[in-house]
């Protein structure tokens, strides 16, 4: 009886593990134009309320390599959101700004609009559904 109890249960047990789904959806974001190597490449996935905040609901970071490079955020549930992008090129985790305020290192966001001025969510935000995305970006 004992060895049909725990048979059970881990019969119980392989087929929870293989029967739980993802709770979201995968978002690749592709950076286009990396303009040189050395520093890292910052992503963050923003939230309207995480939007222009030094940390989004995730981030991802990886060395700064020329050309194009990707990221993959995963199990990202329903809703609008927004990526930033930016080549930290010096490492220190933040942009840097020039005497005038103009941004020192390369920088994208999702979204298609090119505007004026500071990014706003509502220029770089795109919805999630069910189905995974691809992203590009280019700095």
């Amino acid at each position: 009886m004992k060895k049909m109890t725990l048979l059970l249960a881990f019969i119980l047990f392989i087929n929870l593990s293989f029967s739980q789904d993802t709770e979201g959806v995968t978002i690749v974001v592709t950076v286009e134009n990396v303009l040189s190597d050395g520093g890292e490449i910052l992503a963050a996935l923003h939230t309207e309320e995480t939007f222009m905040q030094s940390n989004g609901i995730a981030d991802a970071m990886t060395a700064g390599k020329k050309g194009a490079i990707s990221f993959t955020f995963k199990d990202v549930k329903p809703g609008s959101y927004a990526v930033m992008v930016m080549h930290d090129l010096n490492s220190n985790k933040n942009m840097d700004f020039n005497s005038d305020g103009m941004p020192l290192e390369s920088y994208g966001m999702s979204g298609s609009e090119l505007q004026m001025g500071p990014p706003t969510f509502e220029a770089a935000k795109f919805d999630v559904s069910d189905k995974d995305l691809e992203l590009r970006i280019r700095f």
